[in-house]
């Protein structure tokens, strides 16, 4: 029989084995409360990969006893299922790993739900999605949710160093050293995913020869077998998202290392269509009227980039991204359209004033259709009062003007010459 991964053979088996998610597993915390009174309650774990979602299941199987089974929402089907309830009916109860349980369709989900409902399952399911967006309801509300973070590079340490200690599950029955910088490279390039870095570990230690006894990896072979570009970027993914809010955000605050940070990262997943919508959007949702020039030379720098592809399109974006966080920033334009939509969608509409209204046809006149108009251009500064707005609007104020800009406190004072008359 083929020997397990590494990382198969390090899971814990038992919640005090668990490395990281201390908020969950830590002395007092809620998962471990509810191991200790053996008062178990079906749950989703949701994280980037690798970081202990299976571990943690596992580990609170071993914890109690119960018998531990695990299937997957899309290749395993019901008939899987059955022989699972089946089990648990003779045992008394089974804790099941449903792993990518936001793909769980709705004829296993009609199947689980009365043995939930039982407690006769106690289903952990595991995904990489936000199960307040990809996970149906009626399994949602039937869960606790709790959400796993990456390890830290000292936990990630710990694991690893474990794992050469090991010797019964991990390679400690073998001379393996790591120099300390190949140890930082496992601990720190891997981004928190335990997997993964022990994987590149055993990979390493069976790639390499053994010299006087001993198997020692440098930070050559650890970069060889965990490669510096290992970053994973699901488009479709929370994470995807939490990165785009957080490139606006510190464009927005005017953060130019944060941004250019996040940029990076979107950069590196090579998403230059999503870069591209995000940088107009803050060109006009966030600097907008504090200099309309902004939004013109970040569309340059968009075409530029898409001409040139990576890598260089880094080059225009950059300068795009450095350009709109020391930029003067004003949201008044996209407030003062949010304000106005507002009303319409309240029913705040009414009337066209008849002297506004299409007088271009026979009959209008009889009608009083734009009988009362006053032609701007007709009057010597080209503007004159008179209402515009619905009689039930008049008095509507959408725009508020700020003052971030010299081309806003143009317009703040032509505004406020206009309204004062």
């Amino acid at each position: 029989m083929a020997k397990k991964p590494l990382a198969f053979r390090m899971r814990p088996a038992d919640i005090d084995e668990i490395i990281g998610q201390q908020h969950l597993v830590g002395e007092g915390k809620i998962i471990r409360r509810m191991v200790k009174a053996k008062q178990l309650s079906s749950m989703i774990l949701y994280g980037p990969p690798g970081i202990g979602k299976t571990s943690i299941a596992s580990a609170i199987a071993g914890s109690t006893k119960y018998a531990f089974r695990s299937l997957n929402a899309v290749t395993n089907n019901k008939k899987d299922m059955e022989i699972v309830v089946q089990e648990a009916k003779m045992s008394g109860r089974v804790i099941l790993l449903l792993d990518e349980v936001h793909r769980l369709d709705k004829t296993k989900q009609d199947f689980l739900l009365p043995h939930l409902e039982s407690g006769l399952i106690v289903m952990i399911g595991a995904t990489t999605s936000n199960p307040y967006h990809a996970i149906n309801p009626a399994i949602r509300s039937r869960c606790q949710i709790f959400e796993l973070n990456p390890l830290t590079p000292d936990e990630m340490k710990k694991a690893i160093l474990r794992a050469l200690d090991d010797e019964e599950r991990g390679l400690g029955a073998q001379q393996v050293r790591l120099t300390d910088e190949a140890l930082d490279h496992f601990s720190n390039a891997s981004n928190g995913d335990v997997r993964s870095a022990l994987n590149a570990l055993e990979l390493a230690v069976m790639s390499t020869e053994e010299k006087d006894g001993e198997i020692m990896i440098d930070v050559e072979t650890a970069e060889e077998c965990l490669q510096k570009n290992y970053f994973a970027h699901d488009k479709d993914g929370d994470a995807h998202y939490d990165v785009m809010s957080a490139f606006q955000k510190s464009i927005r605050g005017s953060d130019v290392n944060a941004a250019l940070h996040y940029l990076a990262r979107l950069i590196e997943a090579g998403d230059l269509p999503t870069i591209a919508r995000r940088l107009l959007v803050i060109a006009y949702e966030d600097v907008g009227l504090a200099n309309p020039q902004a939004g013109h030379r970040t569309l340059a720098a968009i075409e530029s980039a898409e001409r040139l592809g990576f890598p260089e399109a880094r080059i225009p974006l950059a300068a795009a991204v450095i350009e709109l966080c020391l930029t003067p920033k004003s949201n008044s334009a996209i407030s003062a359209i949010d304000k106005a939509l507002s009303d319409i969608r309240k029913g705040k509409a009414g009337s066209v004033p008849n002297h506004l209204k299409d007088a271009h046809y026979k009959g209008a006149e009889k009608l009083g259709r734009g009988t009362e108009y006053k032609y701007p251009h007709s009057y010597p500064s080209g503007w004159v009062e008179q209402q515009y707005l619905p009689d039930n609007l008049k008095s509507a104020r959408y725009y508020e003007p700020k003052e971030t800009g010299k081309f806003e406190q143009a317009l703040k004072q032509i505004y406020g010459n206009m309204n004062k008359k």
